[in-house]
């Protein structure tokens, strides 16, 4: 049992006075790269890390008043399962109640249950806390009600219950990632037809390291930033005439002008990158993943505008002490920035971030070296 499933093990046999009867925990992840390219139909290639949010579950007694309850042991807050008015409340409740909607809607009868919830995902920090939640409780609430659905099916119906209940129109890589993903391995996934292989990722072989470098800058991804990204690629594609991006073309680009311009831009080049990037690692060639990386950000600066200069910030300190790539990773405005580099340099880079950042007087920044790791799974 991961540490932090015997942590919610113990927040439930102390908060509902019994054992619960399923335990199962996800992984937060990184994306290498492949940017706003998800919601396009477009190319991603994230990996999970070693860092879980689990969930352990009963059903609530017959003699409860309840419809469940939820309790998060990082918050100490106890929410009811379902909220006055059978609504969301804004909460990071809405999660587990957006995936006990979403099987239900799918056919499935979900028993009202009680719940504990720790984790060791940092939220906020573009590391999808809210997939690893979500993929959690759907493997627990699928087994405790002895239904057994493939592990794509079960990532879509937590897409779902971000869309339709969260209201957050993210992509399918968070919940593929948290679901697909394997150990020592990225996911390179097609966002348009769902089909999704594992990419081997062999680091410490290679004497390399993935160093997260959170700039503990909170982001939602409810902004409306992020919604109106969106909807200028939905604007570009329709400008060009295609369903989406990912039919687009380099020359196509011709015909945008102004911020549609600038957003297909981005999102056309990042799809070849991350194939490009597919193709190094099968060929173990880190440096040529390193350069696309660096290329990435760039983009993610100029044509889609969601860096920040504290994610700006750790990009040049990791090209100053020599790192092979760094990029921001997750949805940007805030969060975290991902670097690329030899094992003996993390402790350099990261000084030479924790320096940079109190000249600038910036908050001072988080680090978190992460291994690919495997996906959702029940407490053994």
């Amino acid at each position: 049992m991961w540490p932090v499933e015997q942590r919610a093990f113990d927040a439930y046999r102390q908060q509902f006075g019994r054992e619960p009867q399923m335990v199962a925990s996800a992984p937060g992840r990184v994306n290498l790269i492949g940017e706003h390219t998800d919601y396009t139909g477009g190319f991603v290639l994230p990996c999970a890390i070693d860092r879980r949010i689990a969930v352990a579950l009963g059903i609530s007694p017959t003699e409860s008043r309840h419809h469940g309850r939820v309790y998060a042991a990082d918050l100490a807050d106890m929410r009811e399962m379902v909220p006055t008015g059978g609504q969301r409340d804004g909460s990071w409740a809405d999660y587990l109640r957006g995936v006990a909607w979403a099987l239900t809607r799918a056919g499935m009868v979900v028993p009202a249950v009680e719940a504990a919830i720790a984790g060791e995902v940092p939220q906020g920090a573009g590391l999808s806390s809210s997939a690893a939640l979500e993929a959690a409780t759907a493997l627990a609430l699928t087994t405790l009600a002895q239904q057994s659905l493939p592990r794509r099916e079960l990532a879509l119906l937590c897409q779902q219950a971000e869309n339709g209940f969260v209201g957050v129109q993210c992509g399918i890589m968070d919940q593929y990632a948290a679901l697909l993903c394997t150990e020592g391995h990225a996911l390179f996934i097609d966002c348009a037809s769902l089909e999704a292989e594992t990419v081997p990722l062999a680091l410490e072989a290679s004497g390399l390291a993935l160093v997260v470098c959170d700039t503990r800058v909170k982001r939602g991804l409810g902004a409306t930033a992020y919604n109106e990204r969106r909807a200028s690629c939905e604007r570009a594609a329709k400008a060009l005439g295609v369903p989406t991006l990912r039919q687009a073309q380099e020359d196509d680009l011709a015909r945008l002008t102004g911020e549609d311009l600038k957003r297909a831009r981005h999102v056309v080049r990042e799809n070849a990158r991350v194939q490009q990037a597919v193709s190094a690692l099968r060929a173990n060639d880190f440096a040529a993943l390193g350069r696309l990386m660096y290329a990435s950000h760039e983009s993610l600066r100029e044509d889609y505008a969601v860096s920040t200069p504290e994610l700006d910030a750790i990009v040049t300190c990791a090209q100053e002490v020599g790192a092979l790539g760094a990029r921001l990773t997750g949805a940007g405005f805030g969060g975290c920035a991902l670097a690329l580099l030899a094992r003996a340099q993390v402790e350099q880079l990261t000084e030479t971030i924790t320096q940079h950042f109190a000249q600038q007087g910036f908050t001072a920044p988080s680090f978190y070296l992460v291994r690919p790791s495997e996906g959702a799974a029940l407490a053994a």
